[in-house]
């Protein structure tokens, strides 16, 4: 959806009110208000940053220039783009990502530099990955674009920007050989660049068709993504596994000349509904159908893409990857397949989407066959809204047939159904009188110290770099800004240590050198490994009434029971057993995410003491 698109000439003229006559243009061409800061960036950026870039008798007065595209289907919006023919006579389009930044810093994150955004220092995608990103999906998923072989460039302009030791260093030189960024002083490079690929202009008609143009992947992608997991022994399905795929495909197809379709498919622990996921991500895309894996949480989809990239390095495939607050605002079935992932991690809304009500709404709505893989019992955060009774409703208001499959074979913790049903027992998230424990399946171990604990899972993770500890949300995460210090301590056994580290990301769990460090269930939840240590904090504790949570004893910078404080106000007792659910859910989530053992440490002696007992009782 176009906003703003003129000639070059006629965006000369437009230059000393363009703010005013881009707002305008957003509010009737995409339906979207906007605030001062981004009406200045528009007066700062276009009428004066660019006015002057495309102020050059060399660039064809004819060529077009379009302002704010946002894609059909996508949420985010393209600043600046010039659009013609390159030397050869070929359709050619340049994309402009512009920035207001005047102060660059580098960033533990991969592919990020930090900059004050919105008031405080923030990690933000160096801004020529996110003009390549745009270039890259225009490419692999416009049909005009790549049915055409229509050139798409990108590049970067930071006017006020001075900091080229940062934005420039070499830690970023894969992302500005795609995409250069140009600062302060460098418009004449920008000019350069320009001009070597808009030589001659009038190509307004390309964009009108790259605007209406349908969105699927290109058949290089299609056939590339469609082979990924050939060969590849992690996503073998197995049993019900395979049977909920075909049906996945079956409804997928049908919604293109049918009614749109729910899928509502529960799963525990370990029966494979990630595996499912991608394998369906697979296939749809093979078929070019406009398909995407989606996430609430980003530890799963990073891990999973990180994976598949290794496989197919000659492709880019970020963009069929997903977080769950991208579909505000979208256009009514722009997708063909939405597929999400841990659908109970789903919220209301995200900050960062102005406009979003319901993630699950948006995301009906939003595709013609939407797929929800959910386990109830996994909800972990104050904010965490998936449950299956509101997929129903949303998929009723809007007609959509709704289909329920269940996975009941379980593959994780070496198979074993009877320790999913004792570690839900014992922790009370679901009461199972005859729920029993079996040592030859599953190794489940109480241990008494966290250093035993630690040196465990290094010893099993020099197999295969499998393994990892976790712990509980009850330690500060102190080291994040002072990286010298360790955030859970146990000076009785002489042990310290430090949450996962920022560089690491989502993908910590993988990290060759991450043994060392304590993940939590935001960069596990969705992942599993041979085996998972757990330290268990405070908040679960034997009480007079037996196994009890304490939300008091989570720590200060854990953001799971946002909300509570302000409920408990409100309702204490519907606080208190929202809050004890998610404590429990939390750790029962932990606790799961071992195909082969676990091994638990319990800051609290009685507690452990009560473990252990119940695994005597039930062997």
């Amino acid at each position: 959806m176009l906003a703003y698109m003129a000639t070059k000439a006629q965006f000369l003229l437009d230059a000393p009110t363009i703010e005013d006559i881009v707002k305008a243009s957003v509010k009737k061409n995409l339906n979207l208000s906007v605030g001062e800061s981004e009406y200045q960036a528009w007066r700062n950026s276009l009428g004066n940053a660019m006015f002057h870039v495309m102020n050059d008798s060399e660039i064809p007065g004819d060529a077009t220039v379009a302002v704010e595209y946002r894609l059909n289907g996508r949420k985010f919006r393209i600043d600046f783009m010039i659009s013609g023919k390159d030397g050869a006579g070929k359709d050619s389009l340049v994309i402009v990502e512009l920035k207001q930044w005047s102060v660059v810093e580098f960033s533990a994150l991969g592919d990020h530099v930090k900059t004050y955004v919105g008031g405080g220092l923030r990690d933000e995608r160096h801004p020529s990955y996110q003009a390549w990103s745009y270039a890259s999906h225009l490419t692999n998923f416009n049909e005009y674009v790549y049915e055409n072989s229509l050139s798409v460039s990108a590049c970067a302009y930071l006017h006020n920007c001075n900091s080229k030791q940062i934005l420039q260093d070499e830690r970023y030189s894969e992302q500005t050989s795609k995409a250069p960024v140009f600062l302060k002083g460098e418009m004449a490079s920008l000019r350069t660049l320009i001009k070597k690929e808009i030589v001659s202009g009038s190509n307004e008609e390309a964009l009108r068709r790259i605007d209406s143009s349908p969105m699927r992947p290109s058949r290089q992608l299609a056939e590339v993504v469609g082979n990924m997991l050939q060969g590849n022994e992690e996503f073998v399905l197995l049993d019900d596994q395979k049977t909920v795929l075909e049906k996945i495909v079956n409804a997928s197809t049908k919604s293109q000349v049918e009614t749109k379709q729910v899928l509502i498919i529960k799963g525990g622990p370990g029966t494979g509904k990630s595996v499912i996921a991608i394998n369906a991500l697979a296939r749809l895309s093979a078929l070019r159908l406009n398909a995407r894996y989606i996430t609430p949480n980003a530890a799963p989809r990073a891990v999973f893409e990180a994976k598949l990239k290794g496989s197919m390095p000659t492709v880019e495939i970020h963009e069929l990857f997903s977080g769950s607050a991208a579909y505000a605002g979208i256009k009514k079935d722009s997708y063909d397949v939405l597929i999400v992932d841990e659908a109970h991690r789903l919220k209301l809304r995200s900050q960062y989407a102005k406009g979003g009500v319901n993630q699950i709404k948006e995301i009906i709505d939003s595709a013609r066959t939407s797929i929800f893989f959910i386990d109830e019992a996994q909800k972990v955060t104050w904010k965490d809204i998936g449950e299956i009774a509101a997929i129903e409703e949303f998929a009723s208001n809007v007609g959509a047939e709704v289909e329920h499959l269940e996975l009941s074979s379980q593959f994780r913790c070496n198979g074993s159904d009877d320790y999913m049903a004792w570690i839900d027992d014992v922790l009370g998230v679901r009461v199972d009188d005859e729920s029993y424990f079996s040592p030859e399946k599953f190794d489940f171990r109480v241990l008494d110290s966290p250093t035993e604990l630690l040196n465990l899972i290094k010893e099993k993770n020099s197999v295969n770099n499998r393994s990892r500890v976790v712990a509980g949300y009850c330690w500060d995460w102190v080291s994040k800004k002072s990286p010298s210090l360790f955030d859970i301590e146990f000076p009785e056994f002489g042990f310290k240590a430090e949450w996962n580290l920022e560089s690491q990301g989502s993908e910590w769990i993988i990290q060759l050198d991450s043994v060392n460090e304590i993940g939590c269930i935001h960069t596990c939840q969705g992942l599993e490994l041979d085996y998972v240590g757990v330290i268990v904090g405070p908040d679960l504790v034997i009480g007079g009434q037996g196994l009890v949570t304490d939300p008091a004893a989570r720590a200060k910078t854990d953001r799971s029971l946002h909300g509570f404080k302000k409920e408990l106000k409100v309702d204490h007792e519907k606080a208190m057993k929202k809050a004890d659910e998610i404590i429990r859910n939390t750790y029962r989530t932990l606790m799961t995410r071992g195909m082969k053992g676990c091994f638990v440490y319990f800051s609290d002696p009685t507690t452990a003491e009560y473990f252990k007992t119940r695994m005597l009782e039930a062997l």
